[in-house]
């Protein structure tokens, strides 16, 4: 089974922060693959189904950030799953400007402390994750404090940007539900 889990902060509040776009991609999926609905499943919700012929789980850790990677633990039990194979981790970044994506198939957590969160579960950085732009399209702008800003809620304009994302992110994901890793980041990766 293929997991994507989706990195984001439980309550209302926090449902248009950036910090919650992790959150944005899995709803988009959920509705565009037809999965079954979403429900509590241990500290997340979660939502599955079949996407062609591959078995999906959607993943929304219902801890904090920085507690994210605790969702992983029945996962890691699997004898077939691995993470590096099965995991797909869907985060904001706000080292790329609001309107770009990266994929990449491991490395660093780059100071999100989602991401730090999963590695310490997995032991390991060798897991493919979404990294979604949250951060400023003006060069000139200064975010200041790290954590206001991405638990601040995004501007309509900026929202939108990553709205127009969905579709083609969507695309990636069904691709690498089947192919993998490599081949999303050859095809989509500017």
């Amino acid at each position: 089974m293929k997991v994507i889990l989706g990195l984001g902060n439980p309550g209302q509040e926090y449902a248009d922060t950036r910090h919650n776009v992790g959150w944005w991609v899995l709803d988009h999926l959920a509705d565009a693959w037809r999965l079954e609905s979403w429900r509590k499943d241990g500290e997340a919700m979660t939502a599955s189904g079949t996407v062609g012929n591959v078995k999906v789980r959607l993943v929304k850790p219902q801890t904090f950030m920085n507690l994210s990677g605790q969702v992983l633990k029945p996962w890691l039990r699997r004898p077939f799953w691995t993470a590096a194979g099965d995991l797909l981790v869907v985060s904001d970044e706000v080292q790329l400007e609001t309107g770009s994506f990266r994929f990449r198939a491991r490395g660093s957590a780059g100071g999100h402390n989602g991401l730090k969160s999963i590695e310490q579960h997995l032991k390991s950085q060798e897991y493919a994750r979404l990294r979604i732009g949250v951060g400023p399209t003006d060069p000139q702008r200064r975010i200041g404090d790290l954590a206001d800003y991405v638990l601040d809620k995004f501007g309509k304009a900026d929202a939108a940007q990553v709205r127009e994302l969905l579709p083609t992110l969507e695309e990636a994901l069904r691709l690498w539900t089947t192919d993998g890793i490599e081949r999303v980041m050859n095809a989509f990766n500017r």
